[in-house]
């Protein structure tokens, strides 16, 4: 990851390889992570059993609600015991084009005591306000293309 400070802002770049492997699987990198194994969904005729763009990106926005939770959770004080997030994307044809129309995330948070309760409340609506990745669902995708022959 790289990090470009801009008058009194942050930029922050992260990086990621795709490797195309065999038939419509591949692999996916980002210096020092654990590469993962890609492919199409079963439902375009893909692979069953392996991480999907589509499971990413549902995973994306659950696991954001979930770090921007524990962040305010930290900040905040809440005293709470478990968090645990199921998370359901709606893939569905829009204007012609493919699309996730919905993305329902299902926070459940265990919480100390009863005073807790209202807090982890305002928290999850807080977590659900900031998640950077949700609020960036309809961000510009570019494309830079590079075509050779051969190797």
């Amino acid at each position: 990851m790289e990090s470009i400070k801009k008058q009194n802002s942050k930029k922050f770049i992260y990086k990621t390889t795709v490797t195309w492997r065999e038939e419509k699987k591949g692999f996916l990198c980002s210096f020092g992570k654990e590469t993962i194994g890609i492919a199409t969904p079963p439902e375009f005729k893909g692979h069953e059993g392996i991480w999907t763009p589509e499971d990413l990106f549902v995973a994306s926005v659950n696991s954001c609600i979930m770090t921007t939770f524990l962040y305010y959770a930290q900040r905040k004080g809440l005293e709470f015991i478990s968090y645990e997030s199921e998370a359901k994307g709606v893939l569905e044809r829009v204007e012609g084009k493919f699309m996730f129309s919905e993305i329902r995330v299902m926070p459940k948070v265990a919480v100390t005591s009863s005073n807790q309760i209202e807090k982890a409340k305002e928290l999850i609506k807080l977590a659900e306000k900031n998640c950077l990745i949700s609020n960036s669902i309809l961000s510009k995708v570019t494309i830079y293309s590079e075509i050779s022959i051969g190797t």
